[in-house]
């Protein structure tokens, strides 16, 4: 259909003229033009060189292609499988066994019974797939030129401009959160220069019909039909997705399932879809959405820019260094080859809040290992929630860089588990509260999945527990810590308290478990992995009994539940430095099979936990800096984001922004999505993208150990630079400049009463502080902290010798 809603084309591709067209002044429409944006001189020739746009549950990759233009889609619930009870029967039968053959050092017998009776029926969880692809033909011929493709973070608008025959054309992509629907603007600087025919297509298990004389409407099941999932009923999530255009201009017709537009001066795509896991309904819900077609483009466009430019100007940061200008790929291998770019740092560390924002807010599913970006019906690790590292890699950046909302996702994946999680821990371990093994996915799952090498991990949910406990921790929300933060951390911690069982020497010890997908040797040479008590295990255990009690005792409650927690973390094993010098990942100082290995799951103690830090204890502290020298850095994408977190708790600057260099120059794609292996452009993994956006902050601001630390681990090359609203515990919005390594300002803005202990940066002093004119007391104490007592709603204004 043709509608007189139009957009002159002139203001379309004009600069100041196209953003006053959209209700800016000029000088707002320079400050939008100069923002962190990607951006390239070629189209994308393969996935992870796309763009990627998103609303939290709708998400596209853009291509950017001439003559054909491909946008890869994802709707956030399509998932294979169904809710089903994946329990193996046989388990707790054999549980006593099992523990008994680990306690007489007999592993490998004990994985044998694991594996038949223990794992998951079937065993392997389904997977998240791709919804389809949208694809854009434009009439071929003539040379391109001048062509730009970009991602302009702070707005979320993807765009594509280069020319033909004369002819300038731009694209606008977004996915907006206000009107949930994917929009796709394409305009020519020619009268009723425009002409396309517009596709939406699966690779399998979906027919496309027309809707209408302007639209496409595509129904599917997604099924899991690969070999690893033969044993998956062939059933999954329903879905629907609908396609409409407006077009000023020009004729519109639908053919061949195909949607034909021709000598249009401008066409407005609307893409929605849904799935039946929130809608009995997902065809009339794609119907429902659809009504945003009715709105002037101008207000789709605006209402998602200020929208999304809400959560991202939220935190700003520049880190000092030569201004380095041109395409985001060629900064890229300049980086990689050793050339410093503390700007495209900078950008990489703005793209993971970008990428969050755009993968996991209110109301949508928590972000998988891909976020919300997926181009398989068979993805790698089914692109489902591991949560052994990954899925809680993924929030990390969330407190810490202004973007506390976008948790919520997580908390409600793990209350999702309620279900699955306490039959499993009744069934399989005849235990109270809630477990979750080292998967999860849409349905809630719990079981132990995989096989015993991975799968036999039972404190995932304990895990996942804290980061409600962290969320309180920055925010200080009492009805979140009432509602839902301490309900979860005693179903969890309940688990615990009932399937620890004590060792030889009376400590209490989890089992069977094992440190996540490592292997130890025995002194005999036997190779294992199961055990009791691993010390990622213990860790876990002791951050949350004293999290759990403490909320417990802030809410004024269960003090009998309060005894019992923190009565059972005083008999946990100590934590243990081996004969290299190394902290213990096990109960017993075995030798690793694989010295360099991925996972540092026992440094947990140290980051994200605080159980070890770098003044309250010393000699662990010691331990951890010496297993990150023997374990040495690697080509594993969110190894080495965890690594630079690490050091930076160990205020080792230097080491923390070689792990975020090499990050970026070894294993970010063209695109800076994080791959897997640095030598392999897929898998795409989002926790190195957002692992790295939380090492960056860690290396600014840290708030773990009872004390706000300002520029704890400050490399050299970024000796100039400055932070807006980077958080810290308590409810402490900070913002700092420094130059020459040395800081010169800092703001405090306290969005609740509190006593909080500075301390400045590595060789200064804070001189004074200030609130609304008044100075504030500021004479450090023995250890060297500034104690100052805040209130919600002032601003606090800090000078350093």
């Amino acid at each position: 259909m043709t509608d007189s809603r139009k957009l002159d084309r002139r203001q379309f591709l004009g600069g100041v003229a196209g953003a006053m067209l959209w209700g800016a002044s000029p000088g707002e429409a320079q400050v939008q033009l100069s923002g962190p944006r990607l951006w390239y001189r070629q189209p994308a020739r393969q996935w992870v060189e796309a763009l990627p746009v998103g609303n939290g549950r709708l998400g596209g990759m853009v291509f950017g292609g001439y003559p054909v233009e491909r946008i890869q889609l994802n709707e956030d619930a399509v998932w294979a499988g169904d809710k089903r009870d994946r329990n193996n029967p046989e388990g707790r039968a054999h549980l006593a066994e099992v523990r008994r053959l680990l306690a007489e050092g007999k592993p490998l017998e004990a994985e044998d019974i694991v594996e038949r009776t223990m794992i998951a029926i079937p065993k392997r969880l389904p997977p998240y797939q791709t919804l389809g692809e949208l694809t854009l033909t434009f009439p071929a011929g003539g040379e391109v030129s001048d062509y730009r493709r970009e991602l302009e973070l702070e707005t979320g608008m993807a765009r594509v401009r280069y020319k033909v025959n004369g002819v300038t054309y731009t694209r606008e992509v977004f996915s907006s959160a206000v009107d949930q629907v994917l929009v796709v603007m394409i305009a020519g600087d020619a009268v009723r220069g425009v002409s396309l025919e517009a596709a939406l297509s699966r690779e399998r298990d979906a027919v496309v019909r027309a809707s209408g004389a302007d639209g496409l409407m595509m129904s599917g099941e997604a099924i899991a039909r690969d070999e690893a999932h033969k044993d998956e009923p062939k059933a999954g999530m329903k879905f629907n997705a609908l396609l409409r255009a407006i077009a000023d201009g020009g004729s519109m017709k639908v053919e061949e399932g195909k949607l034909k537009i021709q000598g249009a001066n401008t066409v407005t795509l609307f893409l929605t879809a849904a799935t039946d896991f929130h809608y009995s309904d997902p065809e009339a819900a794609c119907q429902r959405f659809g009504v945003a077609m009715n709105k002037p483009y101008a207000g789709l466009r605006r209402a998602h820019m200020d929208e999304h430019a809400g959560w991202f100007k939220r935190v700003d940061l520049k880190l000092g260094g030569p201004e380095i200008e041109g395409p985001t790929d060629e900064r890229l291998a300049r980086l990689a080859s050793g050339e410093p770019d503390a700007g495209l740092e900078a950008l990489y560390f703005q793209y993971g809040r970008y990428l969050l924002i755009a993968s996991s807010r209110p109301g949508t599913q928590a972000a998988t290992l891909q976020g919300i970006w997926n181009d398989s019906l068979a993805p790698a690790w089914d692109s489902k929630y591991t949560t052994n590292i990954n899925v809680e890699m993924n929030y990390w950046p969330a407190e810490t860089c202004g973007l506390s909302e976008m948790h919520e996702p997580l908390f409600d994946l793990l209350e999702s588990t309620r279900e699955n999680g306490t039959r499993t821990a009744a069934e399989l371990y005849g235990a109270r509260g809630l477990v979750v093994h080292h998967n999860t996915d849409i349905w809630g799952d719990a079981v132990p999945v995989d096989g015993v090498r991975s799968g036999m991990w039972p404190t995932g949910a304990a895990w996942l527990a804290l980061h409600f406990w962290q969320h309180y921790e920055f925010t200080r929300d009492r009805e979140f810590l009432t509602a839902r933060c301490y309900p979860m951390l005693r179903e969890t911690a309940e688990f615990l308290l009932s399937y620890m069982v004590e060792d030889a020497d009376k400590r209490l010890v989890t089992g069977p478990s094992l440190s996540p997908e490592n292997a130890y040797r025995m002194a005999d040479g036997t190779v294992a992995r199961l055990c009791m008590g691993p010390y990622l295990d213990t860790e876990i255990a002791w951050a949350l009994l004293g999290r759990a009690a403490e909320a417990a005792l802030t809410l004024g409650v269960d003090e009998d539940f309060q005894k019992e927690a923190l009565a059972a973390r005083e008999k946990l094993p100590a934590l243990k430095v081996g004969k290299r010098g190394q902290l213990q990942e096990w109960r017993e100082d075995y030798d690793e099979v694989d010295p360099h290995h991925r996972h540092m799951s026992h440094l947990f103690a140290m980051y994200p936990s605080n159980q070890i830090t770098l003044r309250g204890t010393p000699e662990l502290a010691a331990a951890v800096r010496k297993t990150l020298e023997l374990r040495e850095d690697n080509d594993i994408g969110w190894s080495m984001a965890w690594r630079a977190c690490l050091y930076a708790r160990l205020g080792q600057g230097e080491d923390a922004h070689r792990c975020v260099a090499g990050l970026i120059g070894q294993n970010a794609n063209p695109d800076l999505l994080d791959r897997c292996w640095s030598n392999k452009p897929v898998p795409f993994q989002i926790d190195g993208n957002l692992g790295g956006t939380a090492a960056v902050a860690e290396m600014l601001l840290q708030s773990h150990a009872g004390e706000v630390e300002l520029l704890p681990a400050l490399p050299k090359d970024w000796a100039e630079g400055s932070f807006r609203g980077l958080r810290a515990r308590g409810g402490l919005e900070v913002d700092m400049l420094w130059r020459g390594g040395k800081a010169t300002a800092a703001t405090l803005r306290a969005h609740s009463d509190g006593q909080h202990r500075l301390r400045a940066p590595k060789g200064q002093t804070i001189a004074s502080i200030r609130s609304f004119g008044a100075s504030v007391p500021a004479s450090a104490g023995p250890d060297g902290t500034v104690p100052v007592r805040v209130a919600g709603g002032r601003t606090y204004m800090l000078s350093f010798s």
